[in-house]
């Protein structure tokens, strides 16, 4: 694939979507042998791992070379960071991880869209590799939610789940740095923000009509102030490459 030299404004705006896909493969790995039933670990792994490719790609189209992701991943500082609240904050109840991933991945295809018809040759060929595993990944999350919603006891907790997560998603619809100047190069085809009323739309298609109030925010970080929850999961995704920064994986 030919990397193209891309102006800093660009890159800080594909950074904000690779730490959101970095980490939020994080998340779903760390469930490998604690979901409820092997299934799920399994296919929690799975998803975590397309998300890790799909945060690499975009990193290696950020740094021109992808021998340098790992040091550029482990060695930031917090505050270099771009990553949303959602994906760096912890949940650690299966009904919250579900509907993370449900809220998630119903968000990420949008996302996705926008770099269908982008001027860069790179993004459109990432985007559709990227769609392709988004469908699957949408979909197990839907059925499954969907077969939940129908036990009493499972749907009163996803739906206080639902509560607690959506006022994080409606942040990830925030203002991206650099948004601007990729929608005037042509790199995407539009802001995140104004697909906010599709993913709104189906969330209560899925799950019935919700208090409006859940999906306002008055708390917009910019993607510059990092979770509380951050600082001990960068510690536990550091560990490994900390044993010897200069091993060649």
């Amino acid at each position: 694939m030919i990397k193209s030299v891309l102006p800093s404004a660009i890159k800080e705006y594909l950074l904000a979507f690779a730490d959101d896909e970095h980490l939020m493969g994080q998340q779903h790995t760390e469930w490998i042998g604690i979901a409820p039933f092997l299934e799920e670990d399994m296919a929690f792994a799975s998803i975590g791992q397309d998300e890790l490719g799909h945060a690499s790609m975009l990193y290696a189209l950020i740094l021109e070379d992808s021998s340098e992701i790992d040091a550029f991943i482990f060695n930031r500082k917090p505050e270099e960071w771009r990553s949303c609240q959602l994906v760096e904050s912890n949940h650690r109840n299966w009904e919250e991880a579900l509907i993370r991933h449900w809220c998630y991945d119903m968000a990420e295809d949008l996302r996705w869209e926008l770099f269908r018809e982008s001027s860069l040759a790179e993004l459109v060929l990432i985007s559709e590799r990227a769609l392709k595993e988004e469908k699957y990944h949408r979909q197990h999350a839907d059925a499954l939610v969907e077969n939940l919603l129908t036990v009493p006891a499972s749907k009163s907790r996803l739906m206080k789940a639902l509560e607690e997560i959506v006022p994080e998603v409606v942040e990830l619809f925030s203002s991206i740095p650099g948004e601007t100047e990729a929608i005037s190069s042509g790199l995407v085809s539009g802001k995140y923000c104004d697909v906010f009323s599709t993913w709104r739309l189906r969330v209560e298609n899925r799950f019935g009509t919700l208090d409006p109030k859940l999906f306002t925010t008055s708390h917009h970080q910019s993607r510059i102030k990092r979770h509380s929850d951050f600082a001990p999961l960068y510690g536990r995704i550091r560990e490994v490459f900390l044993l010897d920064p200069k091993a060649v994986w």
